[in-house]
Order: structure tokens, then C-alpha cells, then sequence
């Protein structure tokens, strides 16, 4: 029996429709509480000899492994793995700390060529590979989900829907730093795990009724190649009410205390925003304080703020103020690609009417698949095409513009006769 199976009594499998998956199964009325893991709540490793002994039972293992990590996102600087759980088939559950064992490569190696099951993949992969854990192979549960045209595609929402059980969802954004971590948020970690391989495979099953299994392995072979992202352009830019911010010193003083703020968050290892808020920034870089007392009477820098913690964001606003205007930031990031869709009436009124055009045929293609339209082709894609069409706008060259800007092969089937129609009609 399944580990759902073996969890709670039976339960009828779900479909994207909240159907049973033939007309002889009655779906469940009410989902099944999951309260506690098969075999408890496992405990936590944190040496190495632990970890050799998870390595050992987790490479003497079977089939697929889910693989979970929780981040202590808004608590700590950047987005490090504070707790790795797995479960498989003969190996069982466990939950390690990257704190106490910084290095799960060799668990890496033992899982390789073993195919890993996560949900919403690209959230928690940046996290392992810096601990050393790089699938070669994946299954991403969340994307299933949405190719197989589920509206709610939430990890608990998609164990009720499908398999009929309901997760403990109160410990998600709690900060996974803390030690030792209680009880309660060890059990909601392992929950997490418990029911993936039974997700994942009955996934498997109504994708490949829909005829929709290979553009999901299309998909997550994508993932898993897919280079690291570089590090962002300009990251003070996305500073939250930045569009308030319209003139050059302004936003040299956004960059100068973005900068400073992010120096003492990565000293202190806390979270930017618990240093000092985006809106504070923002309120700074439009007043352009002339001294430490105009900044003290600004939003966010009141008076529980200390005089050095004053002065230190007092010197940034100064060393923007000291700028020379050949060094100031240029207004608005280098385009790279087309300009906003907003602005093509103006600028392009022919590449207007093709991406209305385009944008039709890729909503109605969408909504007869049942999926969501970014996932049949990324809008991004769409406009790149229509604002600068190949100059053979036949199905044959636009497949190859789509190939070179990365659209898989099944898009490419599916997109290309339509985008060719949207850029070749008049």
C-alpha cells in the first residue's frame, strides 16, 4: 500500500475537476486530516554521523524522493536552506539541519540519477545547490498541477484535491532559523514530504490522460538545465515605491542607503527590511534630508532610531547629495527587449495590433488546453516576437525564433501557426 493509503482509510483520487477519476468512484466529501507523520515526526540531524546515516538509508533506498526546504525568508539575509526534508520508498522520512551539516553533497551523489520530486522546484533549488544538492532529474508536483489545469495549485491545496487529505498549513512563514526548532513546526516540515511520491504519481496518471505527460517532462528537463540565475542588475531598483522617485539625485540617494542597508543586513545575517524598510528609503530619497534632524522627522527613522543609527543613514543621503551628475543613475533600467506593451499604440501601432492579435490566439489556445496561458507560452516570448517578427513569419520561422529564445518543443508545436497568423495578418 501507498503511504496515503497507509496514512488514513482509502480515499478516492481527485481530479483536476474535483471529479473521481472514472464514474464508478465516489470522491471523498471531506478531506482526511494529516496530523502525524507515518513513522513520527523524525528527528532532527545535525552531525556527521547522522548524515552518513541518512546518505546509507536514503542510497539503499527506492523509486523517487521528495525533497522539501524550509528558508527563514523576512528573518534572515538571503534565502540559505535552514531545514532539508526528504522521504522514499525503504529509507522513510528525514529532516536535516544545513546549519550543523553545511555540506549534503555526498547526499547529492547518492541521490544522483534518482528522480526528485519537489513542489514549485525553482523556489527551493537555488537554496540546495548552494548546500551541495543538484537534482539530474526532477518532478515538480506545482507545475503538474498547472499543466494539468488545476485552479488552486498550492501544495495543500493540491493533497486535498487530489488525494483527499488535509495539511497543517500554520507554520509556513515562521523563521526556520530559530533553534531549537519546536515540535509542532518539525511535524508541519515532515507532513510536507509525506504525501509527495503519492501526489506525484497520481499526477503522473491524469496528465497522461490528458495527453499532457511529455510537455511535462519537457518541462522539468528544462529545470534541471537550466544555468543558475546571475546575480540581478541594479538590485536598488526594485526597491518597493521606487516609481515615486522620479529625479537622478533621488535615486542616487536610494542606491546609497539600498547599498548601506544591505551591508549591515548581510553583517548582521537579518533580513534588509527588519535594517530598515523600503518605504523609509523612499521617503528619504524624496525629502533629500540636509542634516540628521530633518532625517529624524521622516517616516521610519523616528525616534526609536539611535543617533549612530541616524548619522550612518544621514552619511549615505550626504554621499549621494556629493555626487558629481556624470555618476548620478540614468532614470529607468537599460531596455533590454521590447518596451512595456503600454507604449506600443505610440511607438508601433502595427506591432500593437499584432500583439493584440497574438495575445488572442494564445488566450483561446489556453483556455481549450485548460492551462494557464504563461505556462503554454511566457508572455515575454510573445512580445519579444511581435515587436520584432522574423523576417520568414511563416509556422516554420517563427518555431525557430521560438526555439532560440527557449520555448520547449511542445510550444513551439502548439504557438507557432498561431503567432505566424497573429504577425502575418493585416
Amino acid at each position: 500500500m501507498t503511504d496515503a493509503q497507509d496514512t488514513a482509510a482509502e480515499t478516492a483520487l481527485r481530479t483536476a475537476g474535483g471529479a473521481p477519476p472514472d464514474a464508478g468512484v465516489a470522491a471523498a466529501e471531506a478531506p482526511v486530516p494529516l496530523l502525524e507523520p507515518r513513522e513520527g515526526v523524525p528527528p532532527v540531524v545535525a552531525d556527521a554521523q547522522g548524515l552518513a546515516e541518512v546518505i546509507a538509508a536514503f542510497a539503499a533506498g527506492s523509486g523517487p524522493v521528495a525533497v522539501d526546504a524550509e528558508r527563514a525568508s523576512g528573518y534572515r539575509y538571503g534565502q540559505r536552506a535552514y531545514l532539508v526534508q526528504l522521504r522514499r520508498e525503504g529509507a522513510g522520512s528525514a529532516l536535516i539541519d544545513p546549519v550543523g551539516c553545511p555540506d549534503l553533497s555526498g547526499l547529492g551523489e547518492a541521490l544522483a540519477g534518482t528522480e526528485w520530486i519537489l513542489h514549485a522546484a525553482t523556489q527551493d533549488l537555488p537554496c540546495l545547490r548552494e548546500i551541495g544538492m543538484v537534482p539530474t532529474s526532477l518532478f515538480d508536483t506545482e507545475l503538474a498541477g498547472r499543466l494539468a489545469g488545476f485552479p488552486r495549485v498550492g501544495l495543500g491545496a493540491m493533497v486535498e484535491s487530489v488525494l483527499g487529505y488535509a495539511l497543517e498549513k500554520g507554520h509556513s512563514a515562521v523563521d526556520w532559523s530559530t533553534r531549537p526548532l519546536p515540535e509542532p513546526w518539525l511535524r508541519y516540515a515532515a507532513l510536507d514530504v509525506e504525501l509527495l511520491v503519492d501526489l506525484r504519481d497520481a499526477l503522473e496518471k491524469e496528465l497522461d490522460r490528458q495527453g499532457k505527460l511529455d510537455w511535462a517532462h519537457q518541462e522539468f528537463a528544462a529545470i534541471v538545465a537550466a544555468p543558475p540565475a546571475p546575480p540581478r542588475k541594479d538590485p536598488w531598483r526594485r526597491t518597493s515605491g521606487m516609481h515615486k522617485v522620479r529625479r537622478r539625485r533621488q535615486m542616487a540617494v536610494v542606491r546609497e542607503l539600498w547599498t548601506a542597508r544591505d551591508r549591515i543586513a548581510q553583517r548582521r545575517d537579518v533580513s534588509p527590511g527588519k535594517v530598515l524598510s523600503d518605504g523609509a528609503i523612499i521617503e528619504a530619497a524624496l525629502a533629500v534630508p540636509a542634516n540628521v534632524h530633518a532625517l529624524t522627522a521622516l517616516t521610519g527613522f523616528g525616534h526609536r532610531m539611535g543617533r549612530r543609527q541616524l548619522e550612518q543613514w544621514q552619511s549615505a543621503v550626504e554621499r549621494a547629495k556629493a555626487l558629481p551628475d556624470a555618476e548620478l543613475p540614468q532614470p529607468g533600467q537599460p531596455m533590454n527587449g521590447p518596451p512595456p506593451p503600454r507604449a506600443w499604440a505610440d511607438k508601433d501601432p502595427a506591432a500593437a495590433a499584432r500583439l493584440s492579435a497574438a495575445r488572442a490566439g494564445v488566450s483561446a489556445l489556453a483556455e481549450e488546453l485548460n492551462l494557464p496561458q504563461e505556462n503554454l507560452i511566457t508572455p515575454d516570448t510573445v512580445r519579444r516576437v511581435c515587436w520584432e517578427p522574423p523576417a520568414d513569419a511563416s509556422p516554420e520561422g517563427v518555431a525557430r525564433v521560438l526555439e532560440a529564445l527557449g520555448a520547449r518543443a511542445w510550444q513551439v508545436e502548439l504557438v507557432s501557426p498561431l503567432l505566424s497568423e497573429a504577425l502575418t495578418t493585416e
